[in-house]
């Protein structure tokens, strides 16, 4: 889950809003902070794919939408390989301020072998751990100091890659342990995914069933926590992208609550956006944009409601939760009561439901129906506030509009980079070299070169394999073809059919790589680039292995900054053509940031592969060529902050390695939640709401309708709801986006949700007969579905 060659050698999680935390401790049921047992929720966010600068507002906007969310502490991994980019140079500034990963270098040290028992590796590990602890002591930020810092991970899931090293493997995950007690941070330290933990650490689990497949803490002792709850994954190239509903991830962490569970973080709260080249191997530059904050930073609905008044309702039991009694009861052959407490007025159950249709139970004296594959909460052992099956959270649409143009040839400009000689090259080998310890990740191209005679011309094929990304060929400076690998594939045989001249013949190979691996044993050992290659002239083969090679990395607009207003001067550029007989081509163009504040998305849909930059930043690769197995590109709109915008002039920057990609068709867009909807019945429990809100409505409020069900609509930034594109309230047909009306529906369906809703911000209609004036069809369970407009 690491960006690049990070491997996450430290985690920390903060409280939000606090610098006074008090002392940390844990047992057998929780975290103890300042005396008090805690059931905490937690969301991980990443500096380094979002923006702290003040007028983004983006990193205390994504802290307060989480708070509102229900979540108390936010969750960060600490990145060596963004920190230390070159060794001994440290990089704390913008969005690396980790104080408001595994670097390459590590490659060239002698002897290393990465994340074992290598004294080696264990020097700048420990190095480096020790720095940052550090810097979070001198800013009194750990607990013990009175400040927010309740938790640290030391490594990350190494379990899964012990294995790889036996004995030695073993001893490593000691001596991390006790390097990470001996930094005297004063509070609790954790490793995920590692069931031998040695004490004090806690054993942690990763994964999106913990609920089901945790076998709990190493020791009586120790508190049941969930560092990785994956409210969807990372999407790679080629690959669509995996959606988790917002009704599995309750479910799960209901159970695990119900479980003794006591601290659970969603990775990810934010994912947001791999700027740069900091994406790891095929991983799009679109982080986990499924998780509860977008990659925008918007609300994606139900999950982010959902999962909220999922908060509220366990905070509601966290005494009884927290009492240290517990017992099952078995409802049935697949539903069980977990009860809390020790009597009636400190009481609270979690009814589950494991089986795949409605259950009736009797618990207590009294019948419920339980949803499919739902968790019902009862805080009071009586009244269900909250079940993980039925959404009360409104869902929404996340709509992207154009709003610069960028279609006319004269506001284009191109340089299209040269292919180099041999004797351009700048490194000679006489056998392949690997790409990565030749790059030394300052770049992702690498130019493999070779010269040899031929007595005549000829027709032959080229053949190459490639370990590797990417691979462009060209011969006598003229491209012949390209081919690439995918996530699951990285070997692959490039196969072209070439002509050679009379004389001297130049063959260059562009190696590509998208991003550095970021899991698994002996990452030191990782290669690329070609490994074997040789023409077939139909008769005889030619085999270039070991021969006189050059090597050229980076591009020629790379090393001087074409991205830059100052690098753009030193290249001469001419006037767009539509025209392409060869790839790798730089365009250029200006445009005005659009007025209002809602995110700014580059829409790279006509493009083919590449990198971006805007005013001198990269907003990180497209790879818009690569389709999925549905004929879908995997991302089409890239980020673009608007802390990295002027009002006016932003200079657009585009590397573009295909020949078939259309500048023209580039769009600057706004992104903004212009739909809303509802659908809410009435065996929905009502929604919840915060205590402090709660108060706050008491005093406020003489009509209230906390005891029903409720549709309720709220439309982002400064928008108000416009239009009711649908109201029905009886049994409407399907679900929020694909709906009709059903055989019962009551005529005042629209008109009621009209009155209540057009021309506000937010609304709210209670799911109750007398809302529409009568039952038209009793003794049915009906639903409010609601679909209206924002602008």
């Amino acid at each position: 889950m690491t960006i690049r060659y990070s491997l996450a050698m430290l985690i920390l999680m903060a409280v939000i809003g606090s610098r006074d935390a008090g002392n940390v401790t844990y047992d057998g049921r929780s975290l103890i902070i300042d005396g008090k047992h805690k059931i905490l929720f937690s969301g991980s966010i990443h500096y380094p794919r979002s923006t702290p600068q003040p007028n983004s507002q983006m990193w205390p906007s994504l802290i307060a939408k989480a708070k509102a969310g229900g979540i108390d502490v936010i969750d960060t991994y600490v990145f060596w390989n963004i920190h230390e980019p070159q060794q001994g140079q440290f990089d704390f500034s913008g969005r690396r301020d980790i104080v408001r990963g595994l670097p390459f270098w590590l490659h060239n040290v002698q002897g290393i072998v990465f994340r074992t028992d290598n004294e080696p590796f264990k020097y700048h590990m420990k190095k480096f751990v020790q720095m940052i602890v550090k810097m979070m002591k001198s800013e009194n930020l750990y607990a013990s100091q009175g400040g927010p810092i309740i938790l640290s991970q030391i490594e990350n899931e190494y379990g899964m890659v012990a294995r790889a090293f036996r004995q030695e493997g073993k001893s490593y995950v000691k001596w991390a342990a006790k390097m990470a007690v001996e930094l005297d941070t004063g509070v609790p330290w954790v490793m995920c995914k590692q069931d031998d933990a040695p004490d004090p650490l806690i054993n942690s689990c990763n994964g999106r069933q913990c609920g089901e497949t945790f076998r709990g803490p190493n020791s009586p002792d120790k508190p049941a926590i969930w560092t990785e709850n994956w409210t969807s994954f990372y999407q790679t190239y080629g690959e669509e992208a995996l959606k988790r509903s917002v009704e599995d991830i309750a479910f799960q962490v209901a159970l695990f609550i119900a479980k003794n569970g006591s601290f659970v973080n969603y990775y990810m709260y934010h994912g947001g956006t791999n700027f740069g080249r900091n994406a790891s191997q095929f991983v799009a530059t679109s982080y986990y944009d499924q998780a509860p904050l977008d990659e925008y930073g918007l609300l994606r609905q139900p999950k982010w409601g959902h999962l909220k008044e999922l908060h509220v309702a366990v905070k509601l039991c966290e005494k009884p939760l927290l009492s240290g009694l517990r017992s099952t009861i078995s409802l049935g052959k697949l539903q069980t009561a977990f009860l809390f407490g020790k009597n009636a007025d400190l009481c609270a159950a979690l009814l589950v439901n494991q089986d795949r249709i409605e259950s009736t139970v009797h618990f207590l004296n009294s019948s419920y129906l339980l949803s499919p594959k739902s968790i019902s909460v009862l805080p009071n052992c009586k009244s269900v506030v909250y079940n993980t099956a039925k959404v009360n959270a409104q869902y929404n649409t996340r709509t992207r509009e154009p709003r610069r143009n960028l279609s006319s040839p004269h506001m284009w400009e191109e340089f299209t980079e040269t292919v180099p000689s041999y004797d351009e090259t700048s490194i000679r080998s006489e056998y392949l070299l690997e790409h990565m310890n030749t790059t030394q990740d300052t770049s992702d191209y690498l130019w493999q070169i070779f010269r040899f005679q031929q007595l005549e011309q000829a027709s032959s094929v080229l053949k190459v394999n490639h370990i590797g990304h990417v691979l462009h060929a060209f011969v006598n400076g003229r491209f012949v073809g390209s081919m690439h690998g995918a996530f699951k594939a990285q070997r692959f045989l490039l196969e072209k059919n070439v002509s050679l001249i009379n004389g001297t013949n130049s063959i260059a190979l562009l190696s590509v790589m998208v991003g550095l691996p970021n899991s698994g044993a002996h990452l030191e050992r990782r290669v690329g680039g070609s490994r074997n290659v040789k023409i077939w002239d139909g008769k005889h083969a030619l085999y270039f292995n070991r021969y006189s090679w050059g090597y050229q990395v980076e591009m020629q607009g790379e090393k001087f900054q074409v991205y830059t207003e100052h690098g753009a001067a030193k290249v001469q550029w001419k006037q767009y053509s539509d025209s392409k007989s060869q790839p790798l081509t730089w365009y250029k163009v200006s445009f005005d940031t659009p007025e209002g504040k809602d995110p700014v998305a580059l829409n790279l849909g006509s493009m083919g592969k590449g990198e971006a930059w805007v005013n001198g930043q990269s907003i990180g690769r497209y790879w818009v060529s690569f389709h999925t197995s549905k004929g879908n590109p995997s991302q089409i709109w890239y980020h673009i902050p608007r802390s990295f915008l002027k009002p006016n002039s932003n200079l657009l920057v585009i590397l573009e390695e295909e020949r078939e990609a259309n500048p023209l068709g580039i769009t600057i867009d706004t992104v903004s939640t212009t739909e809303v909807c509802g659908h809410v019945s009435t065996s929905h429990p009502p929604p919840l709401i915060s205590p402090r809100r709660k108060r706050h409505e008491h005093r406020h409020l003489k009509h209230r309708y906390d005891t029903r069900p409720k549709v309720q609509l709220q439309c982002s930034y400064s928008r108000k709801i416009s239009k009711i594109l649908f109201a029905s309230f009886g049994t409407p047909n399907g679900n929020c986006w694909s709906y009709s009306l059903g055989r019962c529906h009551s005529p005042n369906s629209l008109a009621v949700v009209q009155k209540a809703c057009l021309g506000k911000s937010r609304c709210s209609v209670p799911v109750w007969s007398k809302t529409f004036g009568g039952d038209s069809c009793p003794h049915i369970v009906k639903s409010l579905l609601v679909h209206a407009q924002c602008s």
